[in-house]
């Protein structure tokens, strides 16, 4: 067997397709996927393939011209944009002495390089131990070598192969045991925010569509963000004020044509953030030239983790790269309003949150309220809430100039002491708390 070289930074791509050349853009992103992992790209090949070899997945004939072209470029690591069975994989490392990396490979590697918090970790290691669970025997010849033999140990005793495939087993098993955990305290941490009525917004969007650039301008956060794919694994969760109250605002992880079905089951965690929310911000690079396909790519994995009837605000990022562009509403009914902004250079965040407090249905309470003597606790809740702009007490009890959203309004008055707050609700609220 050849020696793995351990550099494997020098890469030479293969972008296979059938029919005609490879659909535009397809080769930009599989290069910005290897640059993301940190690879040099040393030569790019396409491979015309309309019956799939079953052992190499690309024919003879081409697989020559990708030795010769290693050989000439000095590339040490091979990278195929498409997804490669163990047996391909194996044979063509054989061949090609080198080592040979699949789309799902590719991804991994940049995930296990972004992944910043301790379940990120367990999620990536867990989807990277399922991937490897049918590539254990390449390029390893000691692991069909038997342990039994010696006196008192007879017997057909177990390969290395099924000793290594027992331990991986264990492995995943103490992984899925740490993450339902994890997957428990977030649970409990969700139903916190939904007991605090808080509407729940989560940015979506294709990678690199400038997601925590945007949830960074919004939060005055220092979530990671950088021009890269795959920049955020990691969930982050802010609250922000916009006019009429507070929403709960989420960044997660960017989506890519063809997402590996063991990564989007690994970060079923890091998804439940759009799976719960009130409202989706679909975040769209404007100055990409495939931004109608990436939409649609990023609406189907929506419907693949159970997000796809969640309602969508669509947000237009990197205005700034677009001559004569500026910042704007298209309002075209609730279901196409859309938003044009530049986040990086905090262009149009207003008209954003206006957007955000128009959908979501955020309105305010505004008005003079008596409070009894004895509702102290009513009051108490009010100061806590910071809604009281003035007060003024004498013998019937408090009088309150308050300021709040309507829904700590309609909480309030819902409860047992809140009657005093309904006579500030519109008409069709007050009747349906009563």
């Amino acid at each position: 067997m050849f020696e793995r070289s351990r550099k494997g930074e020098h890469a030479l791509l293969i972008q296979p397709h059938a029919g005609g050349p490879p659909g535009e853009g397809v080769f930009e992103e599989f290069r910005e996927l290897a640059r993301s992992a940190g690879a040099t790209v040393a030569a790019e090949l396409t491979a015309k393939i309309d019956r799939p070899n079953p052992a190499i997945l690309i024919g003879t004939g081409k697989l020559e011209e990708v030795k010769a072209a290693c050989e000439a470029t000095g590339a040490d690591l091979v990278l195929v944009n498409h997804t490669l069975s163990p047996v391909q994989e194996r044979n063509l490392e054989r061949a090609l002495e080198r080592r040979v990396v699949d789309r799902t490979g590719l991804i991994l590697d940049i995930f296990s390089q972004r992944a910043r918090s301790a379940e990120g970790k367990l999620q990536v290691e867990l989807a990277q131990l399922k991937h490897m669970a049918t590539r254990l025997v390449r390029g390893w010849t000691h692991l069909e070598r038997q342990r039994g033999g010696s006196i008192g140990l007879r017997g057909p005793g177990e390969t290395q192969l099924e000793t290594d495939r027992r331990l991986l087993q264990k492995r995943v098993d103490v992984l899925q045991k740490r993450l339902e955990k994890v997957e428990v305290q977030h649970t409990q941490m969700r139903r916190a925010r939904v007991r605090s009525e808080l509407p729940r917004v989560a940015l979506v969007g294709y990678t690199n569509a400038g997601k925590s650039t945007l949830f960074n301008a919004l939060t005055g956060a220092d979530a990671y963000a950088a021009d890269k794919l795959f920049a955020t694994l990691d969930p982050t969760v802010r609250r922000i004020e916009l006019p009429g109250g507070g929403v709960v605002l989420a960044d997660t992880v960017g989506f890519v044509r063809d997402l590996p079905h063991d990564l989007v089951a690994a970060f079923r965690s890091t998804l439940s953030e759009a799976r719960e929310a009130d409202l989706l911000l679909h975040v769209i690079d404007a100055d990409d030239p495939l931004r109608d396909e990436r939409i649609g790519q990023v609406d189907e994995v929506l419907q693949e983790i159970g997000a796809g009837e969640i309602p969508q605000l669509t947000v237009f990022n990197k205005i700034d790269r677009i001559e004569g562009a500026s910042a704007r509403i298209d309002q075209r009914g609730d279901e196409r309003t859309a938003v044009w902004l530049s986040a990086r250079d905090g262009i149009g965040l207003d008209l954003l949150r206006q957007a955000l407090g128009d959908r979501l249905g955020l309105q305010r309470v505004v008005g003079e309220v008596l409070l009894p003597t004895d509702a102290g606790r009513l009051r108490a809740r009010l100061h806590a809430l910071d809604a009281v702009r003035g007060e003024d007490h004498d013998a019937d009890g408090w009088r309150l100039q308050l300021d709040l959203p309507i829904a700590d309004a309609l909480r309030l008055a819902a409860q047992d002491d809140g009657a005093p707050l309904r006579s500030l609700l519109p008409i069709p609220e007050a009747e349906a708390v009563d």
